[in-house]
């Protein structure tokens, strides 16, 4: 395992950030450790159709799950200036307010586990392939988190790019011919929004991309 260190300043989205990482490193692993605080937590709770958002000086507690170039599945708890516990899947939108470390632990590309592995040859190092499915989302936006949602509970693979800041969502504008958020593109190929994705997904015509 190649533990690796990252340090996210104020403003930083925490789970766009690792994100990023898993894709930039190119393995699978995940949180070791983490210490830091948020001024805004997005996350999911069980039950619940959408996020809870909170706003304040949060302090985290504990970050778990996993990281890879095909998404993150990370849960996030935290505590509030009353000392009240809150806790769920993370979300985009969770902001570092001072500053946050994390120790992030990846796995050797190629690494086998489990007692199948032992004795076996090693394999041969392969590089990740590359999602079809692109998706870029808003801090915040109901419709991205659906989106997002969707994608991760039919599990098919993705690749998130945030887009809160404003040249992004230009960029994103230009290849897709629509402002809004969020757009999926498959294949490089925009499909529109939220609606299209859910409407494919109701046709069957996603059953492939998993």
């Amino acid at each position: 395992m190649r533990p690796l260190p990252l340090h996210l300043g104020p403003g930083s989205d925490l789970r766009a950030r690792l994100e990023q990482l898993g894709n930039e490193v190119g393995a699978s692993g995940f949180v070791l450790g983490v210490v830091g605080d948020l001024s805004q937590a997005a996350f999911q709770c069980p039950g619940q159709v959408e996020p809870t958002v909170l706003q304040g000086h949060l302090e985290i507690i504990t970050l778990q799950g996993t990281v890879a170039p095909q998404g993150v599945h990370l849960h996030l708890s935290l505590s509030d200036g009353e000392c009240q516990v809150w806790g769920g899947h993370l979300e985009h939108g969770s902001l570092v307010l001072r500053g946050a470390d994390l120790l992030v632990g990846f796995l050797p590309t190629g690494a086998h586990q489990g007692p199948a592995a032992v004795g076996a040859r090693p394999a041969v190092p392969a590089s990740p392939a590359q999602p079809r499915v692109e998706i870029a989302v808003l801090s915040g936006c109901p419709f991205s988190a659906r989106a997002l949602r969707m994608l991760r509970t039919l599990g098919i693979p993705h690749v998130v790019q945030l887009a809160d800041d404003e040249a992004v969502r230009q960029e994103i504008a230009a290849r897709s011919g629509r402002g809004s958020m969020p757009q999926v593109f498959i294949d490089g190929e925009p499909i529109g929004g939220y609606d299209a994705l859910a409407d494919l997904h109701g046709r069957g015509a996603l059953d492939h991309l998993r």
